[in-house]
């Protein structure tokens, strides 16, 4: 399913340290972000160092051109002394079940390939058949909830061991983690990061080429099953424009076959 952080978030949490810290992220001069924001550079220089308390409308105007995320947008707003902004609805609520009936039914259409919804932190919030077929064999106390796909696929009791270019795939899972710390400064995915990187890599699947060499357009995830040896390449889907919290943090993850032998195989064991 795909040391370590760059930037050091600032120890001042007042807007103007933050959002200094946020461009500096983005490599963005003073001069530059003034250009783009309809402002100037002396105004952001005074806004970065406290001199000047900047309004809720250009709180969120240097976010959006510092591409900030929604979550951390929030924080901005309460830094600089306003209510947030964008909500936080839980995905159970009712406001949000035509997003989930939507998601339920895409990744139900795309059977018989893998497909799942995952939240910010790798949550498992909703998968189809071809995500439970792959999980024939792995421990039943990575199949307690919370479910996540980061643990199941990188766990020597989960995925792993039957996974034949393991440490090719690892190491991508991990290159993606450390690309999503760096931009939403997540403690709870820091966390994640250092529990699965310390995981041991078992000496089956350690990164044995198949038999046949295929010249594939990406890095597939190839794993066995059951004797045949699928491959899939991991697409990842997010929403555009989010308005909430929760919605800007799901991610729907599709496997796409990468060989016709395993378009062949799971449309025989799942038809």
């Amino acid at each position: 399913m795909t040391a370590l952080v760059t930037g050091t978030p600032a120890t001042d949490r007042s807007v103007g340290p933050m959002l200094r810290a946020w461009r500096e992220r983005r490599r963005v001069s003073q001069l530059e972000l003034a250009l783009r924001a309809d402002s100037s550079a002396r105004h952001i220089s005074f806004v970065e160092t406290g001199r000047s308390r900047p309004s809720e409308e250009m709180v969120l105007r240097l976010a959006e051109h510092l591409d900030v995320p929604v979550r951390e947008r929030n924080a901005l707003l309460l830094a600089a002394g306003y209510a947030p902004h964008y909500p936080e609805t839980p995905l159970d609520d009712p406001a949000l079940g035509a997003l989930r009936e939507g998601m339920e039914r895409l990744i139900r259409g795309y059977e018989p390939y893998p497909a799942l919804v995952v939240d910010a932190t790798y949550r498992v919030l909703a998968a189809n058949r071809g995500i439970a077929m792959l999980m024939d064999g792995v421990a039943e106390h990575l199949l307690a909830p919370p479910l996540n796909a980061i643990r199941l696929t990188l766990h020597p009791d989960g995925l792993a061991p039957r996974i034949r270019n393991l440490r090719e795939w690892r190491g991508h899972l991990l290159e993606q983690m450390e690309r999503q710390i760096a931009l939403h400064r997540s403690q709870p995915l820091r966390e994640l990061y250092d529990e699965v990187a310390a995981y041991p890599v078992p000496e089956t699947g350690s990164g044995r080429a198949p038999e046949e060499p295929v010249p594939y357009f990406a890095l597939p995830m190839q794993i066995e099953h059951e004797g045949h040896v699928l491959s899939f390449i991991s697409s990842i889907s997010t929403f555009n424009t989010p308005m909430d919290v929760t919605v800007a943090e799901l991610a729907i993850e599709t496997l796409l076959p990468a060989d016709p032998a395993t378009v062949k195989y799971l449309h025989s064991l799942l038809p």
